[in-house]
């Protein structure tokens, strides 16, 4: 039996041949690399729970059972030791950590390899489909691995080693899981974030309480969601909360700071050092979204006629959590930004040489309230790995560096998207591997579809000459349909491609002129095909089949064109919707117009057959 699923339930037996109960549970020590089962937990007669000592109890194990080595007379329970864990109980359907493959996964079951005959080692976790059905049935599993492997898909097996699993549901602090066992705490601080992110909400505190103030205050800085992050701090008392924001990079700080309830903040930011307290309050006085609040006041600068010497010094002085350092900047006798070095520089040069001699005198620098994107674009732009943020004087204020640089750039690029109808978490294609998530994002027009021509069919129903005509209005409506979510993705396209000039006059007028005469075109050459078709499938024109035809072609070419006549108002949403900051889906937009479309095409059509057919 090389699974924990398959010992469960099977029999207990003394040397006598009684049977004294039925495993339910197994207890393993975790201070090994392959620990050892040390402990049977088995349910006695009446139910009761029993635990015994495998080591001195058990002498093998088989398909008929446990078998003991004395009579049940001379058993003696023993109790679960502060080292050890059970693995039903604790393991088995529960959330661990792979630290290796950095990802949160479901324990489905657990395989274990024997050594010699009454001696079990557990070797890891079958995270997988075949531990999920071997855990219904054994049965289950194996005619559903014959099948897959018949269809030439084999069910492989998904184990992590024990080496690799941290338990979440049981604090690390007690219990030491492994001597060769990289524990959620030694994961860089984004792996712990994402890692925590996909928890479940039960779990999240549990686990980011075991971490210390220095790696909770890294980890937090990296959570994408600002709920998740305000979540993580209720959970703290105000003195580690202050703490650990204390710790983080000013910046990060006053993010976080800024979003919480201003009685939260202020208390937080009493509780710290001056120093740090100093350097976020001054980040927050800027506006959100500039270069003064991205900037961290971490810097290292000298004046011109110190030493390449000095410099070197300056910086092996700095603390160990100091921003990194890209450069070293000057300064002339008024403060004044005057030039920057990079440290390949420095290291090559001699120890007595001046900085003024080695700086690079053309510096670009950015004004603290430049909005936050333009910034990342300068640095860009001049393949900068840090810009300085100076004031008027050019006194440096702080430094941008490339790291937050590129969060903005992820953010706008993410904001982006959204707009285009592609979720930030799609793939690259931009389609969701989920069957119903892509349906519903790129196919929702067959819903709209098949519900509006379901009403056109009721709605001519009532009349019996009408009615078997509502199959040309369903013929004819994915045309109407699919052109306005056509006009809809050219206006994304448009808002997203616009070059906004400096006095920010909206094209409202020229866009609708351009929509005007796009739709006409479209209409145009959506009713000339229809009445070509129509020519070569109703050879004569006045018959009732054949004027139904032409009248839902002439309602499909109406809605296009009224759709494209509304594209201006879809710009308009995006423009406004932008200026409040706030984010918009291109696939809420895209279904918007679809349904208004099927609206006017389905009152269109059914009005334009039912007076046909009164006439």
């Amino acid at each position: 039996m090389n699974y924990f699923s398959e010992l469960l339930g099977i029999p207990v037996i003394d040397s006598t041949g009684e049977k004294i109960g039925i495993i339910n549970d197994l207890g393993i020590a975790t201070g090994e690399v392959f620990p050892h089962v040390t402990s049977l937990a088995f349910q006695g007669p009446g139910k009761t729970p029993f635990m015994i000592s495998w080591r001195k109890y058990v002498d093998h194990v088989d398909d008929d059972g446990v078998a003991l080595n004395c009579p049940s007379t001379d058993i003696r329970f023993s109790y679960l030791q502060p080292d050890e864990v059970l693995l039903a109980r604790d393991i088995m359907n529960k959330q661990i950590v792979d630290t290796q493959g950095l990802k949160v996964v479901r324990v489905n079951d657990i395989k274990l390899s024997s050594s010699g005959e009454n001696q079990l080692r557990l070797l890891g976790a079958e995270v997988g489909a075949r531990g999920l059905l071997r855990a219904i049935h054994p049965l289950l599993e194996r005619a559903v691995s014959r099948i897959a492997k018949s269809l030439g898909r084999p069910l492989s097996e998904d184990i992590i080693a024990w080496s690799y699993m941290d338990l979440l549901e049981r604090s690390i602090k007690q219990i030491k899981l492994s001597v060769s066992h990289k524990t959620l705490g030694e994961l860089h601080p984004a792996d712990i974030a994402d890692i925590i992110e996909k928890l479940d909400p039960r779990l999240r505190g549990q686990v980011f309480a075991q971490l210390d103030t220095a790696q909770a205050a890294e980890a937090i800085s990296e959570f994408d969601d600002d709920e998740l992050r305000s979540e993580m701090l209720e959970g703290l008392s105000d003195t580690d909360a202050s703490s650990m924001l204390a710790l983080m990079d000013p910046d990060d700080a006053a993010e976080i700071i800024d979003e919480l309830d201003y009685a939260k903040a202020e208390k937080l930011l009493r509780l710290m050092g001056v120093k740090e307290e100093k350097a976020i309050r001054m980040l927050l006085g800027y506006a959100e979204d500039t270069a003064g609040r991205i900037m961290t006041s971490e810097f290292v600068a000298l004046s011109a006629t110190a030493t390449v010497g000095d410099a070197i010094e300056a910086i092996r002085e700095l603390d160990d959590d100091f921003e990194s350092v890209y450069y070293v900047y000057t300064t002339d006798p008024a403060g004044a930004l005057a030039g920057v070095l990079s440290l390949r520089t420095l290291i090559v040069a001699e120890r007595g040489e001046r900085l003024r001699d080695l700086a690079f005198k053309d510096v670009v620098w950015v004004a603290p309230d430049l909005d936050q994107e333009e910034v990342a674009e300068e640095m860009a732009k001049y393949d900068l790995a840090a810009i300085p943020v100076c004031d008027e004087g050019r006194h440096i204020l702080g430094i941008v560096t490339v790291d937050d640089a590129m969060d903005v750039m992820t953010e706008e690029h993410a904001e982006d998207l959204q707009i285009a109808g592609i979720g930030a978490g799609d793939n690259t294609t931009g389609e969701s591997s989920h069957t119903i998530t892509w349906f519903a994002q790129r196919q929702y027009w067959l819903i709209v579809w098949a519900v509006a021509s379901a009403c056109i069919a009721a709605l001519l129903g009532g009349n019996a000459s009408a009615d078997p005509l509502f199959i040309y209005p369903m013929a004819f409506m994915p045309v109407a349909l699919l052109a306005s979510a056509r006009m809809v993705a050219f206006v994304k396209n448009y808002f997203l491609e616009y070059d906004r000039p400096e006095d920010d006059t909206k094209p409202y007028l020229g866009f609708f002129l351009q929509n005007t005469l796009m739709g006409a075109a479209i209409a145009a050459v959506v009713y000339l095909c229809a009445q070509l078709v129509s020519a070569a499938a109703f050879p004569d024109p006045t018959v009732l089949a054949a004027r139904a035809f032409q009248l839902s072609a002439l309602a499909a070419a109406g809605t296009t064109f009224v759709s494209f006549l509304t594209a201006v108002v879809y710009l308009k949403v995006l423009f406004a919707r932008e200026e409040r900051d706030l984010s918009t889906s291109g696939t809420a937009l895209s279904l918007t117009a679809t349904c208004i479309a099927a609206v006017l095409f389905t009152a269109a059509s059914t009005m334009a057959l039912l007076a046909l057919v009164g006439a």
